[in-house]
Parts: structure tokens; sequence; C-alpha cells
């Protein structure tokens, strides 16, 4: 290091000289280390980002269809009484299956056992009467013959005889119904189900308007859900070919979606579709069934509907994290094998499972970009590893 001219031409002491000399070695000595650390911090690159990558899988893929779907009995029973009179029991408990013909309620019977006597009563008595007019026909047909008394006594026996038997129909007709409103003070169950709480109390007066409870049999049960008319519209040639069919031969099994999320462990088969579709809506109804040996589904909850419509040949799927969205135009970042990053948009389809199937932007076996996307810029180099398999469903 060279000392300054002006310390040279100093008339200060050598003393003075020599203390000045390390100060300023010290502070050139301190630039110099300052300069060469900055030189050094920008001449450094920058590292790498690490991305995780995932390869674009080509293969046939099902594509399935969701639909918010409501359950109901395989059958609905409304249990109501076939004679008036007032509630004595109820014997059944509620919410618990029950047979059919099982006794769920009784109606006080004395009214109906007194009608019966009643009728028995006019039966013997009009039973009686015939067997007095036969008796006269037996014994007149000789006299008449024998001409012993008139003819027209006899003709006014035979139709006493004749009259006597239709008392008897008609006494006997009675007792008949007598006996059936009698037995219809035991209200029964018309199906084998689950039977709902009762809307009557012991000692109600009912009618045959009234709805003591009902009953659903959900063995199999009923899952009802709405398709759009454009989705008709592409199975219905299917539909229409097996609506003569109880259960469409090739019609695809139905998931169960529950409100927790979880898929019942029992598949659906397709029923019917409604005759017409809702002009209010443009939607038709279609059914399904699902085994339900438990009894765990109920009528009246809530599910998702979910069945395969279609196989997508030879589609291109990749991770649904590995696609960005910006203003409702979607990108991915595809890495070459020289690992720099090309930002490409692509046109997307229909998700299955974790995956989403692009319609065009990216070839088969090309990797994209699936963690790390916000640490790169179109043409930056990256450092990639390979990404984890999702789970089905996950």
């Amino acid at each position: 290091m060279q000392i300054p001219r002006e310390v040279l031409r100093s008339k200060k002491s050598p003393s003075l000289i020599v203390e000045t000399l390390p100060i300023l070695t010290l502070l050139g000595i301190a630039s110099c280390i300052l300069s060469g650390c900055q030189n050094q911090n920008a001449a450094a690159p920058m590292p790498a980002p690490e991305v995780e990558i995932a390869a674009v899988v080509q293969k046939d893929v099902p594509i399935y269809g969701e639909w918010v779907a409501t359950l109901d009995g395989y059958v609905n029973a409304q249990i109501q009484p076939q004679v008036s009179g007032y509630i004595i029991q109820q014997s059944y408990k509620e919410g618990s299956f029950v047979r059919k013909g099982q006794t769920l309620f009784r109606i006080d019977p004395r009214p109906f056992q007194a009608i019966l006597d009643q009728a028995k009563a006019q039966l013997a008595q009009a039973q009686a009467n015939l067997g007095k007019t036969q008796l006269d026909v037996d014994r007149d047909t000789p006299l008449a013959k024998e001409r012993a008394i008139a003819q027209s006594q006899l003709d006014n026996d035979v139709q006493a005889n004749l009259a006597a038997k239709a008392a008897v129909k008609a006494a006997e007709a009675q007792v008949e119904e007598a006996d059936l409103n009698l037995g219809f003070t035991n209200v029964t169950s018309l199906v084998d189900g689950i039977v709902g709480i009762a809307q009557v109390q012991i000692g109600n007066l009912v009618s045959p308007t009234a709805v003591l409870t009902s009953v659903s049999q959900v063995n199999p049960i009923k899952a009802y859900f709405p398709i759009s008319e454009q989705e008709y519209m592409h199975f219905a040639e299917r539909i229409n070919a097996h609506n003569q069919q109880e259960v469409p031969s090739d019609a695809p099994p139905f998931d169960l979606i529950l409100a927790d999320g979880s898929v019942y462990p029992h598949k659906g088969t397709l029923l019917l579709t409604d005759r017409q579709i809702d002009v209010t809506t443009g939607s038709i109804r279609v059914v399904c069934a699902f085994p339900n040996p438990k009894n765990i589904l109920r009528p009246g909850q809530f599910g998702r509907v979910r069945a395969p419509g279609d196989v997508r040949s030879g589609a291109l799927l990749v991770p649904q994290r590995a696609v960005t969205e910006l203003q409702g135009s979607y990108q991915v970042a595809v890495v070459g094998s020289d690992n720099k990053v090309s930002i490409r948009p692509v046109k997307v389809g229909e998700r299955v499972d974790a995956m989403w199937i692009l319609e065009s932007g990216v070839k088969p076996g090309e990797s994209v970009i699936v963690e790390g996307l916000q640490k790169v810029r179109d043409g930056a180099t990256v450092k990639v590893k390979q990404a984890a398999t999702p789970a089905k469903g996950s």
C-alpha cells in the first residue's frame, strides 16, 4: 500500500507519520474486505427451488355421475281404521319392526259384538221361517196333485219358500258384515316394516278418515334422485330399451354416499325412470333400490347417489393440485428433461377421485409440478423430486 503524498510532504515529526500509517492501513484493508464481500455476494447464484412432480398418466377411466337423492320406503302404508270407535289399546312399540297382520291398535269391540249377535239372531229367525215354508211346500205338493187343495195355495207356498231363502241369504250377509266389522276393531299392519309414531291416543274417537300411524317397508329402500334433461337424453336409448324389465340388465351399480361422508356398503340397482320431465326444473326422476338388511337407512334421509355413466378412453390425468385457476383459465407447470419449467394453459375435463382429466395442453409421460408452484416461473430451472401417489378417493 502506498503512503499518501500529503503524508510524505508533511513537516510533522517521523513519530506522527508512524502513528498515522497504521490507521490508514487499517482503513484500506477494511475497504478491500468490504468490496471483496460484496463482489462475492453478487456473484453467488441463487439455488434452484425444489419442487415435487408427477407424471401425466394416460388410461381409460370411468366417468361418474353424482346426484342428490332422497330415501323413501319401498312401500309406505298409512294405517287407518275401517270402523268408527274409541281406541282402547295400542299394541306396538313406536319405531319398532312389525309384521304384516300384527295388531297395532284395538277399537272398543262391544258395539260391534252386539250388532253381530243381533245379525245372528235375525239369521236364525230367517232360517226358521225358511224351514216352515219348506214344510208347507212339501205338504201341499202331493195334495195339489190329487186336487185336494187349490193349485194357487201351492203356488203361494212355493213363493213364500223362495222369499224365505232370500231372507236367509240376506241375514247371512249381515252376519258376515258384522263379523268383519268386529274384526276391524283390531287395526293391523298391512306390510312388514318400521312403524311410526302413533297419531292418536288411547281414548280418542276415530273414524275411517283418521290416520293412526304409518308403516314403511325399508328392506329394500328406494332412493329418488333427479337427473337433468341433457343427462336423460344421453341415456334415453338405454333407458327406453329396458323400460319393460323390472331391473335393466345392463344398469350400472349405484353407490350411496351418506350424510357423514361414508359410502353405504351395499350397492343399489336401478328400478325405473319417471314418465315425465318436470317442467319447472327441467329434470326427470330416477328411482333405484338399496338393500337395507339392518334397517339403517330410513325414509326421509338425504344422500348422494353415484354411478359410472361412461368410460373415457385414453384420458390424460394429472393430480388436481397440479392445476391452478386464474380468472376462469387453468394452467399447469410442466418440467422438461432439462429441469426447466414451462407454464402452459390447459383445458380441464371431469374430476376422477384426486385426479383431473385434461383435454389439452399436456402429453402422456410429461411431468407436472404438484408441490412448489408458488416458487417457480416460466423458464426457471428447478430441482425435482417425485410426488407420492395419492390414495384413491383422497
